[in-house]
């Protein structure tokens, strides 16, 4: 490990487990001062303190709360400069686009899109005026094609995140901030190895040419590259499909 990251400020949102943990770790790793977050204060502290981080929790879908979120991370930290939008979830199960919920469309269209678009809103001002700015946010395979048993509010809300991903990167472009999007395939989160039947598994894993399934770190190190402006600075508005070779 290097200092790829060092005298960077950098906040993962939903890095108190799985893909932003593991985010979290790396970029502190590389230098980074990491602002670990959640809603879950117990989670949220057994990472922060496992990597020395500052942690803070806040629900993404109140602008009000990301607010306060943002102005107690300056006060403690100073600015971020470094912004993975990686909270998210899928909040209904698929089904017949007329069997869904409304209330289960509208949590999970809040959960990753809203919430997506209010961090930004809140961050990306203060990046301008600095003139300096990596933003990574975190879409999923799900968002760039359409599958027949698609959990669809989680998809259409992820296909948002990538466009509103590639508007920011043309309009802050010309103030010194980037943003990209990673869109990774099935991910094998302490989670996913729970809910996922290890037969299930098996033949995901014969669907990718790689023969395996996707881990955290995996997209931690895409998200390590991609905000670092020596290894990838002429890179901004991409959406960089991690999918083990799925679509080839």
């Amino acid at each position: 490990m290097g200092g790829r990251l060092e005298g960077r400020v950098a906040l993962v949102t939903g890095s108190s487990r799985g893909i932003g943990a593991a985010i979290a770790r790396l970029f502190a790793a590389e230098g980074a001062t990491v602002v670990v977050h959640g809603r879950d204060a117990e989670a949220v502290e057994e990472v922060r303190t496992s990597i020395g981080a500052l942690g803070v929790l806040a629900e993404l879908t109140d602008f009000d709360q990301v607010e306060s979120m943002r102005t107690a991370i300056e006060a403690r930290v100073g600015p971020v400069d470094v912004l993975v939008a990686n909270a998210g979830g899928s909040l209904t199960p698929p089904a017949l686009l007329e069997d869904i919920p409304i209330e289960g469309w509208k949590k999970t269209v809040d959960a990753n899109l809203t919430a997506t678009f209010l961090t930004l809103r809140s961050f990306l001002p203060g990046m301008k005026k600095a003139g300096r700015g990596d933003i990574v946010t975190i879409s999923s395979n799900a968002g760039r094609r359409p599958h027949p048993r698609s959990p669809i509010p989680y998809a259409a809300a992820k296909a948002g995140v990538q466009l509103l991903t590639q508007d920011v990167a043309l309009q802050a472009g010309p103030f010194g901030v980037r943003a990209n999007c990673i869109a990774p395939e099935t991910i094998l989160t302490d989670e996913n190895k729970t809910v996922i039947p290890a037969d299930v598994q098996a033949r995901l894993v014969e669907a990718h040419a790689v023969r395996r399934l996707g881990t955290p770190e995996d997209v931690a190190r895409t998200a390590l590259f991609l905000a670092d402006r020596e290894q990838s600075g002429w890179m901004t508005g991409v959406v960089l499909d991690l999918h083990g070779g799925t679509q080839i």
